[in-house]
């Protein structure tokens, strides 16, 4: 190198005259030595430094790479400044990686370790012109030089788009070696075979193949001629489905976009020794199915990497609506007041507030009142923590409605009035019309665990079916008495007691030929309960004297005696106790604080239940004293002496018996033979009338207008909290439905989810006073948590459907997928952090090649157009979207002074990247100056 012979000449001129002179002038030096040297003190520095000390000085990791840092110092030269880097390892092996993910460009395409970069402070960050970029190289160069170092330096050059290199490396005094890298815009073809019996190549290459995208157009058009089940040909073409979450859970609510827009197969060759032409020729035409290894790595979509939220439509972002909503409902006491936009508040409500049409809302109490008649099972599709939530079961008709409110006009205070005041009047319509109330049972225990809006419409759902058989009874008996007054005009009188022996009956044949449901027993003092048992069979004796009268509403014969008449017992038929919500639970406590005595106050409550039951069992046993209804209502209140050691009374002596041995031997408790004793009073006082001829406990009626006056007097806020509740629980539990496999981490982040949404939501659910400002943003930070395990989710789904052949791809790039999101949901901001990609590939074993290989579809008619020159290596019709290969030419250096190439090298080095029509070719040489 001529420059640097003369700049060591004038080095040793300056040596010479500081003999004799003793002093250094350096206003002789030139701007550009004066720059030589400002480089050669950098790298005299970093030098120094060393990888340790650099990173603890602030090196910043490169991309994705764990291992690849970079330092960067600022020059300037001529008016113009200049970034210098130095890129370097953490690791010391001194081997660069063939084809990681995470090699820098220039390590990629020219094999280096370490290296420098020089780039002018510009807007596009090359040298357009040739001079300068060689006036800098040789700076570089006899700066390192002079440093004795051995790291390759690069210039970039041309257009940005070309990704154009020069570069240079001192190899010592004799070697060295030269870079250059530019793009091409098609492959060139040369008919001539270059003779290869001179030397050797050692040949590598890499091919990536993508799958047609999954929401490709040309697809979806062909959408209706084929739909392939996913369950029948996993990882195929699910893309010829319309949607490709048609049948999750959530699509029911919104569509999804595919987080999966398809997938890179990367396949490598090991290095080869190439001796001829003819075998390149073999390597071009080789199968995918050769290579040594393969490695896929899913493109996901840019909305499911930067961890952001609030770009996507699904339960989180409406959830979100519905806490705005909640935060405005506090300025108004009616719903109706939102409706008119007279009284809806401020102006910008006004204009943003928009009622749907009437069609979508006809459409909206179609879905619920008509389309769900059916009762669904509450629990199918519950996670095990959704009771946590005091909700509504996510089938029931609240909860739909909670859900359509989520979308119906995008979830606004106005449209949400609008559709809870239909709403109601479809209830009340319900109600006047006894029709019953879809999606509610019409029996059962009202769950005091949900919140009141489901226990009112459960109560009301019982009222209309009671209301029903009082209805029916009614017009049964009409229909009975008919009958009846038929016959004995046809026949003349009928003997006995007309009606009556009728009804009696029809009573036992009835009963005796059903089960009857068993209640557990309990103590009195805590409860009044109503036993029933199975029909049996009666036991009939010539010893037993017949009841002069006539036992009415029996369910059957209990195994057990009547004291008096010597008579088997009749279960009587009962009423059920009367339910109640929470709020009239609520009532109840207030009164017992304020009577004082729980205990007296609570029987005091139950009274009717028990006058109720005493009058059913004297119509079923018209013989029976007190004392048999308490051996039958109360056993632990009558002390019966033929207990055995067990406890038990025996059988044979109860059923059967004798009558020297009758009555059975026993006496009430002391607190039911006491003077005045309660029981026996009301027992004296009721009449003997069976279930069906008693006033009911519960008045259908009169309940089921309290449960709508509520309905229509609920107070806005009243009716946010629990839609809030409902809707995150129901949310919740529709995603629980999504099946994704074993994927671990994806259990594990749903359990949490549900202990998440309690602890936030328990103001609310214990409807206690709270601060409206802190509630609202605690909302806020859960929907944000919510949209992110929803993105999680949707991941999880779509890997989930692609592998069912593999799901150990499936769990390996998810378990990576989460460990990369993680980090970017934080603890609820508004915003992710971090710009990295998602690039982790993963490596598919042998036996998984076959089901990976069929995900790259035979490409359609309509996807041909995309096709250019053919490069061979077709996997299943599809050519690799990238073809890199590395040719080297190897040769063991001798001569350098330094040392380190006394060892085979690549004495040259070509490297070619990209597609038949768009190449990149990165290019070394090493040789002697």
């Amino acid at each position: 190198m001529a420059s640097s012979s003369k700049m060591k000449r004038a080095v040793e001129d300056e040596d010479h005259e500081e003999q004799f002179e003793r002093f250094d002038d350096f206003t002789l030096a030139s701007s550009w030595e004066r720059f030589i040297s400002e480089i050669e003190a950098v790298c005299r520095q970093w030098l120094a430094d060393g990888a340790k000390h650099l990173l603890e000085k602030g090196a910043v990791c490169v991309g994705s790479s764990k291992s690849l840092y970079t330092v960067k110092f600022e020059l300037k030269y001529a008016a113009k400044s200049y970034f210098m880097e130095y890129y370097f390892e953490t690791n010391n092996d001194g081997k660069v990686a063939d084809w990681s993910c995470s090699l820098h460009d220039l390590q990629l395409s020219f094999g280096v370790k370490e290296f420098l970069v020089i780039a002018p402070q510009s807007a596009s960050g090359v040298v357009l012109d040739a001079p300068e970029a060689s006036k800098l190289l040789s700076a570089v160069a006899i700066a390192l030089s002079n440093c004795s170092s051995l790291w390759p330096a690069f210039v970039p050059v041309h257009d940005p788009s070309r990704k154009a290199y020069t570069g240079i490396q001192n190899m010592g005094t004799v070697f060295t070696r030269r870079f250059e890298a530019d793009r091409i815009g098609s492959q060139v073809f040369s008919p001539l075979d270059f003779s290869m019996h001179l030397f050797k190549v050692h040949f590598r290459m890499k091919l990536t193949y993508r799958t047609i995208p999954y929401d490709d157009d040309d697809e979806l058009q062909g959408a209706d001629v084929e739909i392939t089940e996913s369950s029948e040909n996993p990882g195929g073409d699910i893309r010829n489905k319309t949607q490709w979450d048609d049948d999750c859970p959530w699509s029911e609510w919104y569509s999804s976009e595919d987080p999966v827009k398809g997938f890179d197969l990367i396949t490598i060759w090991s290095e080869k020794l190439i001796e001829s032409s003819l075998e390149m020729a073999e390597l071009e035409n080789a199968s995918a199915h050769e290579a040594e290894k393969w490695f896929i790595l899913p493109n996901l979509s840019s909305k499911n990497i930067d961890g952001s939220v609030g770009n996507t439509i699904g339960f989180g972002s409406q959830l979100d609506l519905l806490v705005t909503a909640l935060e405005l409902s506090f300025g108004a006491q009616f719903m109706e007041d939102f409706v008119s936009v007279e009284n809806s508040g401020s102006d910008n409500l006004k204009s943003s507030a928009v009622i749907p049409p009437p069609t979508v809302l006809d459409r909206v109490l179609k879905d619920l009142f008509h389309d769900g008649l059916q009762l669904l099972h509450f629990t199918e599709g519950e996670h095990k923590n959704s009771r946590a939530i005091k909700g509504a079961p996510l089938e029931s008709l609240f909860s739909q409605f909670c859900l359509h409110s989520l979308w119906f006009g995008n979830c606004n205070i106005r449209a949400i009035a609008v559709l809870w005041i239909e709403f109601v009047r479809e209830v009340r319509w319900c109600w006047e019309e006894s029709q019953p109330l879809p999606r509610m049972p019409t029996n059962g225990v009202i769950d005091l665990s949900t919140c009141l809006v489901n226990q009112k419409l459960h109560m009301l759902a019982i009222c209309i079916e009671k209301k029903r058989q009082l209805s029916k009874n009614h017009q049964d008996g009409d229909e009975n008495k008919d009958r009846v007054s038929t016959r004995v005009e046809e026949g003349g009188q009928v003997k006995g007691s007309s009606s009556a022996t009728i009804e009696h009956g029809s009573d036992i044949v009835g009963e005796r030929e059903r089960s009857s449901v068993s209640d557990s027993l309990h103590h009195p003092e805590t409860s009044i309960s109503r036993f029933h048992s199975e029909a049996e069979d009666v036991v009939t004796s010539a010893e037993l004297r017949p009841s002069d009268r006539i036992s009415r509403g029996s369910a059957g014969v209990e195994g057990m005696m009547l004291l008096k008449s010597y008579q088997n017992m009749h279960v009587p038929i009962t009423q059920d106790p009367p339910l109640m919500t929470e709020d009239m639970h609520e009532e109840r406590l207030r009164a017992v604080e304020t009577f004082g005595d729980s205990i007296s106050f609570s029987a005091q409550l139950e009274r009717e239940i028990l006058s109720s039951d005493m009058s059913a069992f004297k119509a079923a046993n018209p013989d029976a004293v007190f004392e048999d209804f308490i051996r039958w209502h109360s056993p632990r209140d009558w002390e019966d002496d033929n207990f055995g050691e067990s406890g038990e009374v025996s059988t044979k002596e109860a059923t059967e018996g004798s009558k020297k041995d009758w009555p059975p031997r026993g006496r009430l408790s002391e607190r039911m033979s006491e003077h005045g004793n309660k029981w026996r009073n009301i027992w004296n006082d009721v009449p003997a009338l069976p279930a069906s001829e008693q006033k009911p406990l519960l008045d259908p009626n009169r309940e089921g207008e309290k449960v709508l006056h509520y309905l229509e007097t609920l107070r806005p806020h009243q009716l946010l909290e629990q839609m809030v509740c409902t809707a995150f629980r129901a949310s919740a539990d529709t995603l629980n439905q999504t099946s994704f496999g074993g994927l671990k981490q994806m259990t594990t982040k749903m359990g949490q989810l549900y202990p998440t949404m309690a602890s936030t939501l328990k103001p609310l659910q214990a409807n206690r006073v709270f601060i409206l400002s802190e509630i609202i943003e605690d909302l806020r930070r859960l929907c944000v948590v919510f949209e992110h395990v929803e993105k999680l989710l949707t991941v999880a789904a779509s890997l989930h459907r692609k592998f069912l052949q593999v799901p150990r791809l499936s769990e390996v790039i998810f378990s990576d997928y989460y460990n990369f999101y993680q980090p970017k949901m934080g603890s609820g901001s508004v915003r992710g952090s971090g710009d990295m990609e998602f690039d982790k590939r993963h490596q598919v074993r042998r036996q998984e090649r076959e089901a990976v290989a069929n995900m790259f579809t035979q490409p359609t008619a309509n996807q041909s157009w995309r096709k250019v020159l053919s490069m061979g290596n077709l996997l299943n019709g599809h050519e690799p979207v990238l073809r890199e290969i590395i040719f080297a030419v190897r040769d063991r250096m001798r001569g350098s002074y330094y040392g380190a190439f006394q060892k085979e090298i690549d004495t040259y080095r070509m490297y070619i990247c990209g597609t038949s029509n768009d190449l990149r070719v990165a290019l070394s040489v090493a040789s002697c100056d």
